[in-house]
């Protein structure tokens, strides 16, 4: 079994995107690299998702298993990494943990904050045959 560390961003927008077209685009990212980096299969892959990403995780492990069916990664074990919201206050200069995109800092009350991570998905790592 070889490990291959793949960081690819796929950039989602809250509301634009279903879970069962995240899956195939992890799919396509998954069947690109195997071209460019010759394997056969992939055994299981790490995806890291946000928790202001607007992703439904359980529909996302669903989607999962539909999707890659029939393919390279047909019966991939799926680990998700759940990534904490962080946010910049403007008021405290300083960053601070957010639960949902538009909460308050919860060190000063103020509500000029800019989300820094954890909006977005990757794949983290695939292992890989």
């Amino acid at each position: 079994m070889i490990k291959i560390v793949v960081v690819f961003i796929l950039s989602i927008e809250p509301n634009s995107m279903h879970e069962m077209s995240l899956c195939e685009g992890v799919l396509d990212v998954i069947e690109d690299s195997a071209k460019a980096q010759n394997f056969k299969k992939v055994s299981q892959i790490f995806l890291e998702i946000g928790n202001l990403s607007g992703v439904e995780i359980e529909a996302m492990k669903f989607c999962f298993a539909a999707v890659m069916r029939d393919s390279i990664a047909d019966k991939a074990k799926l680990t998700i990494i759940k990534k904490e919201g962080l946010a910049w206050c403007m008021k405290c200069a300083k960053k601070v943990k957010v639960k949902q995109k538009f909460d308050k800092c919860p060190d000063c009350g103020s509500y000029q904050l800019q989300i820094v991570s954890g909006d977005e998905m990757k794949i983290k790592e695939l292992e890989v045959e």
